[in-house]
């Protein structure tokens, strides 16, 4: 009798982890918030998200109205300070360049730490429901391929956040502070710095979203037809929504569309749905912030100075890297969360 309850207590902890939203795990607190309370369709369990989200991003674009009016009204003060003595020139320059900073500096590292704690809280989630969705597969008779599934996504999933959090997040501090010192000085050498800085950035994301995508291709872990308008479509809008690596993670769009169809299947739409849920809402606030930096920048370069108009366009670059970094490492966990779904079905 013993020996039978104590299988029964086995069995039972071998067949739990195949119930989908039984075995995943609990959803952060950041995403908590926006998640239905029914998740069996995948269609209006997004829609609910969505729908939670939109007034809460009302606030954030009033927020960035208001900065951007103080940055147009810094920049027509200059203006008029400005007459053609040189000095005059270049005391009005150093004016204008610390009144933009004092105005976007603290907002932008408020953006800087919402991406870092965006990346590790979907790390993080993923650590936890990668193992669950393994369990699921190595239950239905998939363990090799689900072992091998688990072990290149936790890879790529630790390596990346590691490398955005411990290297990109505080080289984003040191492009702010050659930007603004550029700004302030006017010189030509920490430009080419500022540049250098973002050259590096860029290039380090870009490398690892390519690795991650020639994994994809190499191992074959997606297999299936896409149709083809959605795929073009799929590619159209990650090149337009995902700055700096949009065309790297458009190849990766025909993997996440061959599984939409294994997503009808339940097992795995919790997780997916919460992958979403912690990262809408800080990829949308960063974005707005973004979208309001470009166009201000557009508005001050028609009566303000180029150093001016450079130093807000940097801030806008700092938003378009942490849209990048942010956007790669949800695409990263997306697509290895439907790679698990083709096998648990």
């Amino acid at each position: 009798m013993k020996r039978l309850i104590a299988l029964l207590l086995l069995l039972s902890l071998v067949v739990m982890p195949v119930w989908g939203e039984l075995a995943a795990p609990e959803v952060p607190e950041a995403g908590a918030k926006y998640m239905p309370k029914e998740t069996k369709s995948f269609g209006k369990s997004l829609r609910h998200i969505l729908g939670e989200l939109l007034p809460v991003l009302w606030p954030n674009v009033q927020e960035g109205l208001k900065a951007a009016a103080g940055l147009i009204a810094a920049c027509m003060l200059v203006g008029l300070l400005r007459t053609e003595d040189p000095l005059a020139q270049r005391t009005a320059d150093l004016v204008g360049a610390v009144s933009i900073a004092a105005l976007l500096l603290t907002r932008t590292g408020a953006m800087i730490r919402l991406g870092e704690t965006t990346v590790q809280e979907l790390s993080e989630y993923e650590k936890l429901l990668l193992p669950c969705m393994t369990a699921a597969m190595a239950a239905q008779g998939g363990a090799a391929t689900g072992a091998a599934l688990y072990a290149g996504s936790a890879v790529f999933n630790t390596v990346l956040s590691r490398l955005l959090v411990r290297l990109m997040v505080p080289v984003q501090y040191l492009y702010l502070a050659a930007a603004t010192a550029a700004g302030v000085l006017g010189s030509d050498s920490l430009k080419n710095m500022k540049d250098a800085i973002k050259n590096l950035l860029l290039w380090c994301l870009k490398t690892m979203l390519s690795l991650f995508t020639a994994y994809l291709g190499i191992t074959g872990v997606v297999s299936g037809n896409a149709d083809a308008a959605a795929l073009k479509a799929a590619k159209a809008t990650f090149g337009t929504f995902i700055p700096v690596v949009g065309s790297i993670l458009a190849d990766a769009s025909e993997a996440v569309l061959v599984g939409t169809g294994v997503l009808r299947s339940a097992m795995g739409i919790y997780g997916i749905l919460a992958i979403l849920a912690v990262f809408l809402e800080p990829f949308c606030r960063i974005g707005i912030q973004y979208l309001i930096l470009r166009l201000t920048a557009s508005l001050c370069a028609m009566f303000g100075t180029k150093t001016q108009t450079a130093l807000i366009a940097d801030f806008g670059e700092v938003m378009r890297m942490l849209l990048g970094m942010t956007g790669a490492m949800c695409i990263l966990l997306l697509v290895s969360t439907v790679c698990f779904l083709k096998g648990v079905g």
